[in-house]
């Protein structure tokens, strides 16, 4: 798994206005906007992104994401 197969399968599965991915092959950094995290607690939020990596979590095809999720207006403000 490369950055941009792993910013594919985010974008795939979230309404995404902007998405960063770095990483090592398995251990990856993001920073997502997506409108979908609108009243969602951060906790929400990244099972929401998980979600949309489905089993490749549970098999270890991407062993950790840490990740910064944001609004729209919380993007801009930052």
């Amino acid at each position: 798994m490369n950055a941009e197969q792993l910013q594919s399968l985010i974008a795939a599965g979230l309404p995404c206005e902007h998405i960063e991915v770095s990483g090592d092959g398995r251990h990856w950094s993001a920073v997502i906007v997506s409108p979908a995290f609108e009243g969602k607690r951060a906790i929400a939020r990244h099972q929401m992104v998980y979600a949309t990596l489905g089993q490749r979590m549970h098999t270890d095809e991407v062993h950790a994401l840490s990740m910064k999720t944001y609004t729209p207006t919380e993007w801009q403000a930052n």
